[in-house]
């Protein structure tokens, strides 16, 4: 599961409840920072950490927004705010034809089929439907920045768990199509 690898600091700063802001933002400031280290140890390339690197600059700035001011009036739209860096830093690898799917892709895929148009197809499905889901965030976060912290943090893990659900069933369905293509019988 590398995608909840991936997206630990964001799901963490999620599901800390929201007075805990400030402490919430340096854990998973703190998370990113490892995650990181951890992932350039093992040899993986930058362009796979995109979504690490950007989880790094956001919650740093987060960290320090909180601990300098911590009754902003920022704190109730933080999690729109999450949301939102997400789908801007999900849109621009598409913006940039490099869909930050691909890089968690080929963790799990063998070389050979990396140039494959079906699975720079399916990777490009996937990452819209992540971005999607980190704008439609955004928004309900946004709309519900002033409610309860319990609907805010359902909406935010809504935000991950569908689009995580649609990864998992998309890959199966097209992985199972490209074995009846090989072997038919």
């Amino acid at each position: 599961m590398s995608y909840l690898r991936t997206f630990a600091p964001w799901i963490v700063y999620a599901i800390i409840p929201a007075q805990y802001w400030k402490w919430a933002a340096l854990i998973a400031f703190g998370i990113s920072i490892a995650g990181i280290i951890r992932q350039t140890r093992a040899g993986q390339k930058w362009d796979a950490l995109i979504i690490d690197i950007g989880s790094a600059v956001f919650f740093a700035a987060l960290t320090v927004l909180a601990f300098a001011d911590p009754d902003t009036a920022l704190h109730p739209y933080t999690p729109a705010l999450s949301s939102g860096v997400l789908a801007l830093i999900a849109g621009t690898t598409l913006a940039l034809r490099n869909p930050f799917t691909l890089a968690i892709a080929k963790q799990s895929t063998p070389r050979e089929l990396w140039e494959h148009p079906g699975f720079l197809r399916t990777n490009y499905v996937i990452t819209w439907v992540w971005t999607a889901s980190f704008v439609i965030g955004c928004v309900a976060l946004t709309a519900l920045a002033h409610s309860s912290s319990g609907l805010r943090t359902a909406v935010q893990v809504a935000a991950f768990a569908i689009p995580v659900a649609f990864t998992l069933t998309y890959v199966a369905r097209v992985q199972a199509q490209a074995k009846k293509l090989v072997d038919p019988s």
